[in-house]
């Protein structure tokens, strides 16, 4: 009777041992996945950070030309203040917190667009050397911005891949930072992304 009980005794805890060496490899995998979403969140901070760097540079050689419409300057300020206002916890990149950063950028991407348009009539602007350095910078930060958006997204799917497999979002569900995370959308504020052409076709 007792060599039964110990027997009982030991499956029981090798069952256990089991069990909590599988949550232990679920839970492990789910901090990894997550910190590759967080590090990669900073590059695309940083990328996004570039081209709102450059604002300020942009409208000062602008506004050097007296006779530039002075509401394209005002549009493209406040919606760099806009941008910038917008700040994300890497542990909490809901959906909704994506989308509302996207937001933001795109509104400042569609007025850095507008006031490039507005430049191709402005010659004695367009052909300065500072402004011809800023347009290859801002066309570099978009292509970058593209890049680490795209790999963020694999980093996401990746993540949310993994969590919402069964049982694992059991687990997932557990934790407040295993929440599914959230993705840039290709296509948010149109169903065609704004085009930005900084090369001179004349």
């Amino acid at each position: 009777m007792k060599k039964v009980f110990l027997i009982t005794i030991s499956t029981i805890f090798i069952f256990l041992f089991g069990i909590g060496i599988w949550i232990t490899g679920i839970y492990n995998q789910l901090v990894k996945l997550n910190e590759n979403i967080k590090t990669q969140w900073g590059q695309v901070e940083t990328v996004y950070q570039r081209r709102v760097d450059l604002i300020p540079n942009l409208v000062n050689t602008v506004k050097g030309s007296a006779s530039f419409e002075k509401k394209t300057l005002n549009q493209i300020i406040e919606a760099r203040a806009k941008a910038t206002s917008i700040n994300i916890n890497s542990n909490d990149l809901s959906q909704d917190k994506i989308r509302k950063f996207q937001n933001a950028q795109e509104g400042l991407n569609n007025s850095v667009s507008r006031l490039l348009l507005i430049v191709e009539n402005y010659p004695d602007i367009k052909s300065t050397q500072n402004f011809y350095e800023l347009q290859n910078q801002l066309e570099g930060t978009e292509n970058r911005i593209s890049v680490e958006r795209n790999r963020f997204n694999e980093k996401v799917n990746n993540f949310n891949t993994y969590r919402n497999q069964f049982p694992k979002f059991i687990i997932a569900n557990s934790f407040s930072q295993f929440k599914e995370k959230g993705y840039f959308q290709s296509q948010i504020l149109s169903k065609k992304a704004p085009i930005i052409d900084f090369h001179d076709h004349n």
